[in-house]
């Protein structure tokens, strides 16, 4: 059995993210907790939403109730990007050469790294954001689908539709597909090679019996991984046609008890999933073999991140019971 070293928190944790080897515990009360040498706390917000971990610098981003954008450094220096008083900042993603998008009410605005912000108006509220892996170009997901902009030019913006509630948005690592949770028990999903003026092929991934709240991309793209059943649901990505036709796995499958959380190793094709009640299991993809990494705890997982070497595991949970384990153990 793998060792956990735990930390209790009071309240419901938002994330965990690693910088360094050290791991960043978000606080939905607006403080990041860090087990570095010892728990050490930094306050941040005043009420959190929202924290991502940017892919490329080695920080921290943050939203909350008190309209601040936030960026927390590896040293837990924290930064103000951006402050709209009496928003919410819910959304938030961080994009090549120090872009930070964020998002509250029917706009998008995009801050860069030159202290230029670029504003993105859409008809509905913008529910979820997402850099693409190449290029400037910025995904907003909304009411009836998702708007896609080049942030750099004033072009018209590129809108796929699908009816429905769309309220978060990811890009496949080779920037091929992109796929929106949704209000309803489904993810949507299109292929963005469609020549100019054609429309972008698009798939229904349904059957889910509880909402997706948490997805995770492979480490080399092939498969999506997500929450929303007594299961981990892991589409296959490796075709040029993505998943359309296809079924998923299901792995870890445990009778009626909720998968929460997925998250990927950095490395291999295997899969944490944290459970409603607490526990996790590490699936291998290959064989589907498992190891259970956590005994049910006090709260359902909410977040898990690995640290870079992929030796090390962090998890979250509503109810404030964290930890981090040593799977090289």
């Amino acid at each position: 059995m793998p060792t956990v070293a735990p930390l209790d928190l009071d309240g419901h944790i938002l994330a965990v993210e690693f910088l360094g080897d050290v791991p960043y515990f978000a606080n939905a009360a607006g403080t990041f907790h860090r087990l570095d040498g010892g728990e050490k706390v930094c306050e941040a917000h005043q009420g959190m939403l929202t924290c991502i971990r940017d892919p490329y610098s080695e920080s921290l981003i943050s939203g909350g109730e008190d309209g601040k954008v936030l960026r927390i450094a590896a040293d837990a220096g924290v930064s103000e990007i951006a402050n709209a008083p009496r928003k919410w900042i819910s959304q938030v993603a961080a994009g090549p050469q120090g872009a930070v998008a964020y998002a509250y009410g029917k706009s998008a605005f995009v801050h860069l790294s030159n202290g230029d912000t670029r504003e993105f108006t859409e008809e509905r509220t913008v529910e979820g954001l997402a850099f693409a892996p190449k290029g400037m170009r910025i995904a907003a997901a909304r009411y009836n689908g998702v708007s896609l902009h080049w942030v750099g030019m004033n072009a018209k913006p590129v809108d796929l539709e699908w009816k429905g509630a769309h309220t978060g948005v990811t890009f496949s690592p080779d920037g091929n597909f992109l796929v929106t949770t949704m209000q309803e028990n489904a993810l949507h999903g299109w292929k963005l090679d469609a020549k100019p003026g054609t429309e972008a092929r698009h798939m229904r991934m349904t059957g889910y019996p509880a909402k997706v709240k948490s997805l995770s991309w492979s480490a080399k793209g092939k498969w999506l991984a997500s929450s929303g059943a007594p299961a981990a649901i892991v589409w296959p990505f490796q075709g040029k046609d993505g998943p359309m036709g296809k079924a998923p796995l299901e792995l870890g499958t445990r009778a009626n008890i909720m998968a929460t959380a997925v998250k990927f190793h950095p490395a291999e094709d295997i899969l944490a999933i944290g459970f409603i009640d607490g526990m996790i299991l590490a699936v291998r993809i290959a064989d589907s073999k498992e190891a259970l990494i956590r005994r049910p705890g006090k709260g359902a997982i909410t977040a898990m991140s690995w640290s870079k070497n992929g030796k090390l595991l962090a998890f979250a949970s509503e109810a404030g019971d964290c930890g981090v384990v040593d799977i090289s153990a």
